[in-house]
């Protein structure tokens, strides 16, 4: 076949695997939003055939043939097309050796795993998910071994959402943070805190939608290219750069986690908005990493809007739009309560300091999971104990404890390390930032329009097109050094809490 016709060949399975992952996003957007429980079965069964497509359209001869043909003449590829080449490849050889109906069966799986997570969360019952929990994990496992890779079986499934991490790097990384963390969190707990305490106050869900989209506007979210849903648990779904969805949750007794929850969903979503347009509806058009992804949620949530100098813009803002409960509230008051440190429960609703461990906690699981050292009944028990040794507590029921997220029940495995990667991803480039403009200025003033163009120009307009590690020496003229978000959190809470 010509040099011409193996390019328009590529150009159309790009086209076509990426009109599939579309048709996919769709059906997995209405299923967390507005689809009815008993929409199930059906969904299952178009996820099935979808998947079934997509293994097909990707794993043949003649994709491979494809790939071959290109990678032999790289030297007359374009960058867009050698970065296609090395993504399909990727995607191609994680797939290649798991049978196909397999692989079909898993997707029709995790849409019934979803349903029955959010059942057995809202009624506090793991033994209804045990079950499909267990199933989700067998295929993960039968998936490490189709891959054939060598060292930490964990590994593999690291790599899948932060290319080139493995157990051996992440120990590193989370023991560094350990050490560093844990002695921060018993000082800040010998000092007077500020807890915000609004019982008996009321926050209504219209006015709390209302505040969150002028804040996604205000950030630089595109309103026209996308929307803000509701849903169990935050997320964002990214169809293409002109169509990126979001969720929040909303507690009409507390407006904190919706609006910080929207401001962190904001930062996926204007990563992907970002994206370069030349890569149209493309396998390039979205996020490299979930590392890097996640340091751009956690890096408006946190950097951005946990700081000061945002709340001296927005505060007055804020207590506008709900002036009886915020009304004898001050700027400091209300700056120290939203960075409140306290071991909690819930990951979603955790400080900045103890977060980490949350995830440490997650990781440490998983890592037993998938060494074989622990049975997926025991799991709640683990949990427990493990909260009890990271955080010094123990939830009591599992609704708080090991339901409490859905990433287990979608078979996202290896994904929560990249949470915390993704912080101090976000601290390196937020340092980087600070060399090249005022941040903190810009925030005062409540203009974005600086800071989303250098993350831009920076990291989102690249996609998938560069891996993270190159995304992040580009950025920030060094490779990955977690120092700057240890310093990052030593300097703003010991200034805090003196």
């Amino acid at each position: 076949m010509s040099f011409k016709k193996n390019l328009e060949k590529l150009k159309e399975l790009d086209h076509n695997l990426s009109a599939i992952n579309y048709a996919q996003a769709m059906i997995s957007w209405d299923a967390m939003t507005l689809a009815p429980k008993k929409s199930v079965k059906g969904r299952s069964a178009a996820l099935e055939g979808l998947s079934g497509y997509y293994f097909k359209t990707l794993i043949s001869k003649e994709t491979e043939e494809l790939l071959l043909s290109l990678e032999a003449v790289k030297e007359q590829l374009s960058e867009i097309e050698l970065a296609k080449i090395a993504v399909l490849r990727d995607d191609y050889d994680k797939i290649a050796r798991i049978p196909a109906k397999e692989y079909a069966a898993y997707s029709a799986l995790i849409a019934e795993s979803s349903v029955a997570w959010e059942i057995a969360k809202e009624n506090n019952q793991f033994h209804t998910f045990l079950p499909f929990l267990e199933k989700v994990i067998q295929y993960n496992k039968n998936y490490i071994d189709y891959r054939g890779k060598n060292g930490n079986p964990y590994s593999t499934l690291l790599d899948d959402y932060e290319k080139h991490l493995t157990v051996e790097t992440a120990d590193q990384f989370f023991g560094y943070l350990q050490k560093s963390i844990v002695p921060l969190v018993k000082h800040i707990q010998t000092c007077p805190q500020v807890k915000l305490d609004f019982k008996g106050e009321h926050f209504t869900v219209p006015e709390q939608a209302k505040f969150s989209k002028f804040i996604m506007e205000q950030l630089g979210f595109r309103m026209d290219c996308g929307v803000l849903a509701e849903s169990v648990h935050p997320f964002t779904m990214n169809l293409f750069r002109d169509d990126v969805r979001i969720t929040t949750r909303y507690f009409e007794e507390d407006f904190k986690s919706a609006l910080l929850s929207t401001i962190h969903e904001t930062g996926h979503a204007i990563y992907e908005q970002n994206i370069d347009e030349a890569f149209g509806l493309s396998i390039l058009a979205t996020g490299t990493s979930m590392g890097i992804h996640e340091s751009q949620s956690r890096i408006f949530e946190n950097n951005f809007g946990r700081s000061y100098a945002f709340w001296e813009c927005y505060f007055e803002k804020l207590k506008k739009a709900f002036p009886s409960p915020l009304n004898k509230l001050d700027l400091d008051t209300f700056y120290k309560g939203i960075n409140f440190v306290e071991p909690s429960f819930i990951r979603i609703e955790a400080d900045e300091v103890t977060y980490p461990l949350h995830i440490m906690i997650r990781y440490e699981i998983e890592k037993m999971i998938f060494n074989n050292k622990v049975q997926t009944k025991e799991l709640p028990e683990l949990w427990r104990a493990k909260y009890k040794e990271y955080l010094g507590i123990t939830p009591e029921t599992d609704d708080i404890g090991v339901l409490q997220d859905v990433h287990w029940s979608e078979g996202m495995f290896g994904y929560f390390p990249s949470y915390a990667l993704g912080s101090a991803y976000a601290a390196q480039i937020k340092h980087t930032m600070d060399g090249v403009f005022s941040v903190e200025e810009k925030l005062r003033k409540g203009d974005f329009t600086q800071i989303v163009s250098w993350l831009g120009q920076e990291i989102h307009r690249f996609g998938r097109s560069k891996t993270p590690d190159q995304i992040l020496l580009s950025a920030t003229g060094e490779v990955f050094n977690p120092k700057y978000f240890v310093d990052y959190l030593t300097q703003k809470f010991s200034q805090m809490y003196v």
